[in-house]
């Protein structure tokens, strides 16, 4: 059975609005953080991409935490979580989001899910859309890549580790004008990439490999709200269109930026994103 661990006074007082914690599972560890007063506010679940931390939604937790109590946490295998042996299916990874929300006795949330936190949201919405009122998928698809990519991908960071790959990645999640004007921010991100667990890295790039939602989103009832970068090279806004056209009650909204628009378009994401939820 999971277990919250006891976190010492002196770091749930650390700051007024902000509690970490770790929850503790069969298999493997999760680190999360909760940002914002709990005094009946609705719930906000961020769920990061593959090869970041919690930290990747530092802009929206800054902006909503007044609006929202925030739930965000490190995937497993990534930032502070450990990582269980892989691989992972997508199940796994949703599973993950429910098991936090009953140790936190969360009966209903709203979601938001970027690139794999994504397709995990499309997962939920398919399999227990009843935990959750409203939900956000960004810079995703139904099916990401293809099982041959992400077999490539899983062979070269075994052979070269994380490292190698932050050249590439930076130029894949943010446009050339974003790396150059805001490069400590961008810095920071890749840090949390090169730090990522290779199991953990490796099992989602699997779970990716192996998920595939397009016949499946149709079932999705809650309200959707599928935004994409413009320029994402990654996740087109087709993808995105895609998934708002399947799900009966969903719309796309396009952003400026790449892959992790929701970092290089902060303030338009943020208020749209207030907007959707407010119903």
């Amino acid at each position: 059975m999971a277990t919250v661990e006891r976190t010492p006074t002196a770091v749930l007082t650390f700051r007024k609005r902000m509690i970490m914690k770790t929850l503790d599972l069969a298999t493997h560890r999760l680190n999360y953080r909760i940002d914002g007063d709990g005094d009946g506010k609705p719930w906000l679940v961020f769920c990061n991409s593959l090869g970041t931390d919690l930290h990747m939604w530092d802009e929206q937790a800054e902006a909503l935490a007044g609006t929202f109590r925030i739930l965000r946490y490190d995937r497993r295998g990534h930032g502070r979580s450990t990582a269980p042996t892989p691989p992972y299916r997508i199940a796994d990874l949703g599973g993950d989001v429910i098991a936090l929300l009953d140790a936190l006795k969360i009966g209903k949330a709203h979601f938001c899910g970027l690139s794999i936190g994504g397709l995990t949201g499309q997962w939920l919405g398919i399999h227990v859309g009843n935990r959750f009122d409203r939900i956000v998928v960004c810079a995703t698809a139904a099916k990401i890549g293809t099982g041959a990519s992400w077999a490539a991908r899983i062979a070269a960071v075994e052979a070269n580790g994380l490292a190698a790959l932050t050249a590439a990645t930076a130029e894949r999640w943010f446009s050339p004008a974003f790396n150059q004007t805001h490069a400590a921010r961008v810095a920071k991100i890749l840090a949390a990439f090169v730090s990522t667990t290779v199991d953990g890295y490796n099992g989602c790039c699997a779970a990716l490999a192996d998920g595939d939602l397009r016949a499946e989103i149709h079932r999705i009832q809650n309200p959707l709200l599928a935004i994409s970068g413009a320029d994402d090279p990654v996740c087109p806004p087709a993808d995105l269109e895609a998934i708002a056209r399947a799900v009966p009650n969903g719309r796309h909204l396009s952003l400026p930026g790449r892959h992790i628009v929701n970092i290089e378009s902060a303030a338009a994401f943020n208020a749209a994103l207030v907007d959707f939820l407010a119903g």
